[in-house]
């Protein structure tokens, strides 16, 4: 890391518990249509043997997967992307669109099947989202996406299954 770089993030770290309490407006909720999505009481750890590794690094170690890798950037096909531990639906394909970062891209997620929270992995503050269910982490929203809402929910492929429209969506894992 260079000298600059380092001190830079230094001069920020009086800031870190000020920006850390910051979600965006209306993003906390984990209601939708009068429905709650009850969080699962279980340990990241036990989802390790139901995952291939590097699903597991990206929903519970908060590992990143190169970009370009996914095959989910190239599905065009009308379904829903569900969590890959424990399979709530998380976005609808008439959302997805390509954003050209090599990552799944979506503009908006299933109303309150994601929670929220600030991220400094980079230094600057990013907001992380994950699976409100299993806590399984997704990716980031950013707001550089398409109009009319403006965001851009960059989501780690690994960390989604893809059903097509007319499939069965499988019954949620506990």
């Amino acid at each position: 890391m260079k000298r600059r770089s380092l001190l830079q993030g230094m001069a920020l770290l009086p800031a870190l518990p000020l920006l850390a309490s910051q979600v965006p407006p209306g993003l906390a909720e984990t209601k939708t249509a009068g429905i709650t999505v009850v969080p699962l009481d279980k340990p990241h750890e036990a989802w390790r043997e139901l995952l291939a590794p590097d699903a597991y690094a990206v929903l519970f170690e908060e590992d990143t997967e190169r970009p370009g890798s996914s095959p989910l950037n190239h599905e065009k096909r009308a379904g829903t992307y569900i969590c890959a531990a424990c399979y709530l639906p998380l976005f609808d394909s008439q959302h997805k669109y390509d954003s050209r970062t090599g990552w799944p891209s979506f503009t908006q997620s299933i109303e309150g099947h994601t929670g929220f929270k600030r991220d400094f992995r980079l230094i600057f503050p990013r907001t992380e989202y994950h699976c409100a269910r299993c806590g399984g982490h997704q990716g980031h929203l950013f707001n550089d996406g398409p109009a009319p809402r403006g965001e851009r929910w960059c989501n780690n492929g690994l960390a989604l299954r893809f059903v097509p429209q007319g499939d069965a969506l499988p019954a949620l894992r506990s």
